[in-house]
């Protein structure tokens, strides 16, 4: 049954207001709610709910949340336009622009949120 039920997405901040301001300005994702626990948005019919767990924040070493992409350099030309910097991945050749080359052919970089999660974008071939 779940297969069929729309899922959440939940990325850890420690500053809600900051959060806010990356996501909603930077990213351009739409609030769709707000209080004191969380900022909601809205991605593409999905919701990405960003929590609020203070001093607990500990970010991961690994993506945890990311888009699918139709123009990978031209999104990744808008966020750098932005002040967004693209991580360089030891152990990955990235070209110039901080995009890597998967096996299968996918497309993917790296960046950051204010609170030091990875996020990525991708374009996977057609």
């Amino acid at each position: 049954m779940l297969s069929l039920a729309t899922p959440v997405g939940f990325v850890p901040s420690s500053d809600l207001d900051r959060s806010r301001r990356f996501y909603e300005e930077v990213l351009g994702l739409p609030v769709i709610e707000a209080d004191s626990f969380a900022v909601v948005f809205q991605a593409a019919g999905i919701v990405v709910r960003l929590t609020y767990v203070g001093d607990q924040l500990r970010p991961q070493p690994f993506t945890v949340f990311g888009w699918e992409v139709s123009d990978l350099r031209a999104e990744i030309a808008d966020l750098v336009g932005k002040g967004v910097e693209f991580l360089r991945v030891d152990g990955l050749e990235q070209d110039e622009t901080g995009v890597w080359t998967a096996p299968n052919g996918a497309l993917i970089a790296w960046f950051k949120d204010r609170d030091g999660n990875t996020l990525s974008l991708s374009r996977h071939p057609e």
